[in-house]
């Protein structure tokens, strides 16, 4: 006696596959496009909730020097200092951003405390996973705005970059190059800049040579970091009513 196969479930099988890969290139679309679901109109993340990032990044318009001084987990370093350089980096500013735009591709100094914390953190949340091409993307900037085969490596830091390109809105490319407060002042002079952004506390010779990368562009210094180092020189640049000696009236 001769019986026909089950159609059924062949035709089941293949639904099921089509539906998972389905699934995991929605995923794959949703993990590069981070910078979409921050701050939106309602919801629990909705950005009313967050008036002082809101604050800071409006301030943008009229001083070009900012700081986000605040605890650790507050999200500087990710919804603070990540999310301004990732607009900045590829204009894709959202409708409600009042702050500083740029309206061409920048150059961009992004900084850490060394090069490994610079690639743990910062280039982390700038880029996903930098040690696996796969996942390169993943963070804030969004994964077609990057192109793998564009980007240096950091001699000596496995997984680390030097300089990445990133598309700009209008067309062009971005720069955004690393660097670490550990290699000095000098690996911070020369090329002129329309963005610094210092996460962590810098140096004070490091902050004000990055202040002086900006002058002839005019452009932006961040800096999101706890203040560990109680009033430094640095903190003290935006808390001067709390140095000795200052007036308190």
């Amino acid at each position: 006696m001769l019986s026909l196969p089950d159609s059924s479930s062949s035709l089941k099988r293949e639904a099921l596959e089509r539906a998972t890969a389905i699934a995991r290139e929605l995923e794959r679309r949703t993990a590069r496009r981070k910078l979409a679901t921050l701050y939106p109109d309602d919801g629990p993340l909705r950005r009313d909730l967050y008036p002082k990032h809101m604050q800071f990044f409006a301030a943008g318009i009229k001083h070009r020097e900012r700081c986000m001084m605040a605890a650790n987990r507050v999200g500087k370093t990710f919804g603070v200092g990540g999310y301004e350089t990732t607009l900045h980096l590829t204009g894709l500013y959202p409708s409600w951003w009042d702050g500083r735009r740029f309206d061409h591709p920048i150059d961009a100094l992004i900084a850490g405390d060394t090069g490994t914390t610079t690639r743990d953190i910062v280039q982390r949340v700038l880029f996903g996973d930098t040690g696996a091409p796969e996942r390169f993307g993943t963070g804030l900037i969004p994964g077609d705005a990057l192109d793998w085969e564009r980007t240096t490596s950091w001699s000596g830091i496995p997984g680390a970059f030097d300089v990445v390109q990133v598309r700009h809105a209008s067309g062009g490319w971005s720069q955004a190059q690393f660097r670490s407060y550990d290699q000095g002042r000098t690996k911070f002079q020369g090329t002129s800049r329309h963005l610094v952004w210092l996460d962590e506390e810098p140096p004070e010779d490091v902050y004000d040579e990055c202040v002086m990368r900006t002058m002839t562009t005019k452009g932006l210094v961040l800096a999101t970091f706890t203040p560990l180092l109680g009033l430094s020189a640095v903190a003290l640049k935006f808390l001067p009513h709390l140095a000795p000696g200052a007036s308190k009236g």
